[in-house]
């Protein structure tokens, strides 16, 4: 099967060359972890590779990721200058019609504009605009098919629940994805400290390392200690 890099040293490493093309994944981890850091990383991998990406936010807005982006070397304003990458905002105000306009129009978009990448940030906070769980889970479903069905390699971060950091915060996106990477806050009492650690939990049709590994968050992105023991 093809692989996609994420960018990501060690990381790759873990998943024997990459993530699967194609495939949806969702990395899974509380505030702080750095899942939109892993997002903005792999869309610059792809980009780097003549790739082109698509970025849709429920946050933050363009000027705000660039920024966000740039703060690790990485310059993305120039690929959406070259129509490379594009970014788009969900308007919380009127998300509910934005989510409808994007499921029609995106896979025209995904394929017109080349994109070969898209990432979510955050899946959670789109469930959170629907009342019902039957909601959330069709809603989900839906938008992954659609994903999936341009082609592209899609990455969905997602908050996890407070009492369990292997579930999402509603326990969907995990049984809906091809592939979940958890990024988890390690605590050592003993040692005063507290450590960053990833685990591919699962990731379809591909031999994959389930060994928990440390990361780090540093100036030029998040690097995988893959060949460290925790």
């Amino acid at each position: 099967m093809d692989r996609v890099r994420t960018g990501i040293e060690g990381l790759d490493d873990m998943l024997e060359g990459g993530l699967p093309k194609g495939h949806a994944v969702a990395v899974m981890g509380s505030f702080g972890t750095g899942k939109t850091t892993f997002g903005l990383q792999f869309l610059h991998q792809g980009l780097k590779e003549g790739e082109k990406g698509i970025f849709i936010s429920l946050e933050e807005d363009q000027e705000s990721i660039l920024a966000n982006a740039l703060s690790y070397g990485w310059d993305l304003r120039q690929y959406v200058d070259a129509r490379q990458l594009a970014v788009l905002k969900l308007e919380p105000t009127d998300a509910k019609s934005s989510i409808t306009r994007v499921r029609s129009e995106l896979p025209d978009l995904v394929r017109s504009f080349g994109a070969s990448r898209i990432v979510v940030d955050s899946v959670s906070l789109l469930n959170m605009l629907y009342d019902t769980l039957p909601e959330k889970r069709v809603s989900l479903f839906n938008m992954i098919q659609m994903f999936k069905g341009t082609g592209a390699t899609c990455l969905m971060t997602a908050e996890v629940q407070d009492h369990n950091p292997n579930a999402s915060r509603d326990g969907l996106i995990e049984y809906a994805v091809d592939g979940v990477i958890g990024l988890r806050y390690e605590e050592h009492a003993e040692m005063g400290e507290v450590k960053l650690t990833i685990r591919v939990m699962k990731m379809r049709r591909i031999k994959h390392s389930r060994r928990v590994k440390p990361y780090s968050i540093t100036d030029h992105g998040i690097e995988v200690h893959s060949a460290a023991d925790f």
